[in-house]
């Protein structure tokens, strides 16, 4: 089985076409966005509900806070309703500001815009302070 090197858990994991994106993904925020790699976490751990969840990648700010959630999906998958649901169903404990989706194809971007679970879809990812 092939692997690739995620420099955010610092180990080699198996390398399928979900986290070949994700790879990418974070290559990308440290690369073209300067996001430092200490501000990321990878397969990120949480509970919901008595549950145990993981986020793709979560981008902290400099308060430690989370501030960015990124779902990624294998090349193919549709970027659908039920993507964006676990997102926002992600977001009720993490509390992100912004939250990403992508399957390696093509990227969408969500600004919370208030207290509540009200979101708006952003043209470009924002400008995100660390």
């Amino acid at each position: 089985m092939d692997t690739i090197f995620d420099p955010l858990r610092r180990i080699e994991v198996a390398l399928t076409p979900e986290e070949q994106v994700r790879q990418d993904v974070i290559s990308w925020l440290h690369g073209q966005l300067g996001i430092p790699l200490v501000m990321m976490a990878s397969e990120y751990a949480f509970q919901y509900n008595g549950r145990q969840y993981r986020a793709d990648i979560v981008v902290f700010g400099r308060d430690a806070a989370p501030l960015l959630l990124v779902e990624c999906k294998a090349p193919g998958v549709r970027i659908d309703r039920e993507v964006i649901e676990q997102g926002i169903r992600y977001n009720r404990v993490l509390n992100v500001k912004y939250m990403m989706f992508t399957n390696g194809e093509k990227m969408y971007f969500c600004e919370r815009t208030g207290e509540g679970p009200e979101y708006r879809f952003l043209p470009q990812i924002p400008d995100i302070k660390i």
